[in-house]
């Protein structure tokens, strides 16, 4: 009796990276397993730019879930950083997920994330994503087909979008983390700052709200967060980009396009942080941000990669 009160009382804790190419829906995963907001999703690729930490607490374990950029062939600095600091984030994980969309099938991106994988000896759950987008016979053959790499533990067929078959991996994870104390505080959600997830939640809006239109190097930082008594909070943000054009894309004829976007962030702010948020968004041009090592270290990516 003694012996089983201690197993029951043993906790688990653990990182699992999650790992695929551009737009796989590794985002819409986290927030899925997390079941609160945590990275923003939006259908332009490479939303995500440095790695997340998103923290769940089920059954006993802790798990801490690394959602990483997607892997791609990089070509600028902001690419070389961002795929450095995906590689970044499954180096020391204790389990990886490979997220495939089962629609794309093996990319270039998922054959190069696959004989990483294997060049350096690490193992990894293959989880298919938007499997309800895909005949089964196709679907299918594509999870055998990456089966037999042989760096597959198991394999998960889910929808990220609705969450179906998310508990499955959950499921799987918990029996996978080793025995260890717990490294967070069982309420605390993620380790992303607070302003640094408030400019993503904007940029995120830049992307829903501008589409093609948006550069991809735009960027948000959150200049300053002023708590007010009432319990409200005041946000100045600014919106960087490289050229004027751009800039008055942004902020639409007569400021409209602006006002749109505030509108839009402010609101999933106030649901995301459940208090009132006053945002104020300004524009910039800043020609060669992408080559400034301060805009790097505000987002958390490694200038030198």
């Amino acid at each position: 009796m003694t012996e089983e009160i201690t197993q029951a009382q043993l906790k688990r804790c653990g990182y699992v990276a999650i790992l695929g190419a551009p737009n796989a829906g590794k985002s819409t995963l986290l927030n899925a397993l997390i079941g609160q907001k945590i990275s923003i999703v939006s259908p332009k690729v490479q939303t995500t730019r440095t790695k997340i930490l998103g923290i769940q607490v089920t059954a006993g374990a802790q798990i801490i879930y690394v959602d990483t950029p997607g892997i791609f062939q990089p070509k600028r600095r902001l690419d070389r950083a961002m795929v450095a600091a995906a590689w970044g984030g499954a180096a020391d994980a204790d389990r990886i997920l490979l997220l495939v969309d089962a629609d794309e099938g093996i990319t270039d991106e998922v054959r190069v994330i696959v004989d990483h994988l294997k060049s350096t000896g690490r193992r990894a759950a293959l989880v298919l994503n938007k499997v309800d987008a895909v005949k089964r016979d196709s679907l299918l053959g594509l999870a055998q087909a990456l089966d037999s790499e042989g760096i597959f533990d198991t394999v998960f067929m889910i929808s990220a979008l609705t969450g179906d078959g998310t508990k499955d991996v959950e499921a799987w994870l918990i029996g996978q983390l080793p025995i260890a104390p717990w490294l967070y505080p069982e309420d605390q959600l993620s380790d992303i700052p607070q302003r640094v997830l408030a400019a993503d939640i904007t940029r995120e809006q830049l992307y829903l709200q501008l589409h093609d239109e948006l550069p991809y190097q735009a960027t948000v930082e959150t200049e300053r967060w002023l708590d007010h008594d009432d319990g409200s909070a005041r946000l100045d943000q600014i919106v960087y980009v490289q050229r004027p054009g751009q800039k008055a894309i942004i902020l639409g004829k007569g400021g409209r396009q602006i006002k749109r976007i505030g509108e839009r962030a402010r609101a999933e702010l106030e649901r995301v942080f459940e208090r009132r948020i006053h945002l104020f968004l300004f524009v910039k041009v800043r020609e060669n941000w992408v080559d400034d090592r301060e805009r790097y270290d505000a987002i958390g990516l490694d200038f030198n990669a």
